[in-house]
């Protein structure tokens, strides 16, 4: 198997690497840099559970290569909060009890940063359309979207 020496700016922080072609973004994370925020559910880009902010897009890391994101602005939960303050969102969903089992949280954080980045004081129709990809066996969802809400207003 090819490997390659790339950088990743991970968190502001750049990282150096040698991966195989095949490694993808959530394998370095993970398995590298025991960023364990992101979780692989489906590995196939459907459940949201590994979503990261690269260049402040949400993206499955599942579904990208290392290499392939190489010199990007990534952002996992870990990086989310400044130090012991938590980012308005993270509090929000503590708030609100938007966090049951906690597997699906990071993913649906990150998707919501990107959005709310994009999309200031959005409707809950928006909130809701803009989670789709993202699956939460625990709360329903209501919790979730109020809380993505709460943080947009504030």
């Amino acid at each position: 198997m090819e490997r390659h020496r790339i950088t990743l700016k991970i968190n502001g922080e750049s990282h150096l690497f040698e991966v195989e072609s095949r490694e993808t973004l959530l394998q370095v994370l993970r398995d590298r840099l025991d960023l364990t925020g992101a979780k692989e559910g489906c590995g196939r880009g459907e459940c949201g559970a590994c979503t990261v902010l690269i260049n402040g897009r949400p993206i499955n890391a599942c579904l990208v290569l290392a290499v392939a994101v190489q010199d990007q602005d990534i952002l996992t939960i870990e990086g989310l909060s400044d130090g012991d303050t938590l980012h308005p969102l993270q509090k929000s969903f503590v708030e609100r009890g938007a966090i049951q089992c906690g597997f699906c949280t990071p993913g649906m954080i990150l998707t919501a940063k990107g959005f709310l980045d994009k999309t200031p004081g959005p409707t809950e129709a928006e909130v809701r359309r803009n989670l789709v990809g993202n699956f939460c066996r625990c709360t329903g969802y209501t919790k979730i979207v109020e809380a993505i809400l709460d943080t947009s207003e504030a």
